[in-house]
């Protein structure tokens, strides 16, 4: 897990003699890089961090230049909450007991909750919605293609924070009294679709966004074997017509979990050796990256060369 860079704040160090010319200067020579008004992280940490962690500083900072204590909700709960969510340029999302249909101001979007219903939790020192209202919210306010990942996520453990998976019972407990029934019916749609196999967020999204192009969803963690034992396991499998399916998201050839003490050209090798493995089988392969999820049309047309049949005209997203 990353660990945050220490926020520097203006009126601290306008105790300590630097005046805001100079905390000004510095930022713009990149020493220094303003989060927002009054606060401040080391530059060359701050560009060293992935965007979700950027967003996570965002949410710690906007904590630090409020009054009054504040819950954070959606997206920026679930950062908190380690969850992870599609995009990156989002506002920072806090809940307001005032009805006026919510509003923004300096970054910060502001959503009606009833009183009754805003319980929260206290998490890294910030008051957050639980975990089972967090991944709800985003499933009955973002696109169903999006509310799949946190979905996912949550239905296993965390091992990385310790945290016990939750269940589709459990999530759907939680709707009532709390959601419009528009909402409920989104809510309920994507807990359904939502599966604890899916291996990463890429491969969530990925998979809801093989859904929305009108193509048969695939098998999860699909085993192969051969002659020689156990091949390995796919992310993706259309038994129908025989294609495997992989996400490759740069997880698999940089990060230590995953390369399991081999170096990144030997994960390349091994993985090119299970794919002849599994071609063997009489197999096809189609291989996906972030960049197939993201351009428009690639994701389809990479699926219907690779042979997988659309069940229907591609839906409306």
């Amino acid at each position: 897990m990353t660990e945050l860079p220490k926020l520097i704040l203006t009126r601290e160090h306008i105790q300590q003699g630097l005046t805001p010319k100079e905390l000004a200067s510095r930022c713009r020579s990149g020493a220094l890089f303003r989060v927002r008004q009054g606060v401040y992280v080391d530059g060359g940490v701050w560009r060293a961090l992935h965007p979700w962690d950027q967003y996570r500083v965002r949410v710690s900072a906007a904590a630090e230049t409020f009054v009054a204590p504040t819950i954070f909700a959606r997206h920026s709960a679930a950062s908190v909450w380690r969850i992870p969510t599609i995009g990156f340029r989002r506002p920072v999302h806090a809940l307001t007991l005032q009805n006026d249909g919510g509003r923004s101001r300096a970054g910060v979007l502001r959503h009606y909750a009833p009183p009754a219903g805003s319980t929260c939790v206290r998490r890294d020192g910030l008051l957050v919605t639980g975990r089972v209202r967090t991944v709800l919210d985003l499933a009955a306010f973002s696109p169903f293609i999006e509310a799949v990942v946190p979905l996912d996520h949550v239905l296993k453990p965390d091992v990385a924070q310790r945290l016990p998976a939750l269940t589709k019972e459990m999530l759907l407990a939680g709707i009532e009294g709390n959601y419009t029934m528009a909402a409920a019916r989104r809510i309920r749609r994507a807990v359904e679709f939502a599966d604890p196999r899916s291996g990463s967020a890429g491969e969530s999204y990925g998979r809801a966004l093989i859904w929305a192009a009108g193509f048969p969803v695939p098998e999860l963690q699909y085993e192969f074997r051969d002659g020689s034992g156990l091949v390995g396991y796919t992310d993706y499998y259309w038994n129908g017509v025989r294609v495997a399916g992989e996400f490759d998201g740069v997880e698999k050839y940089v990060k230590p979990d995953y390369l399991n003490g081999r170096t990144a050209s030997q994960a390349v090798v091994d993985e090119k050796d299970r794919e002849n493995r599994i071609r063997a089988l009489g197999n096809g392969m189609v291989r996906l990256v972030w960049a197939d999820l993201i351009a428009a049309g690639l994701l389809e047309r990479k699926l219907a060369a690779a042979g997988v049949p659309r069940r229907r005209a591609r839906s409306a997203r």
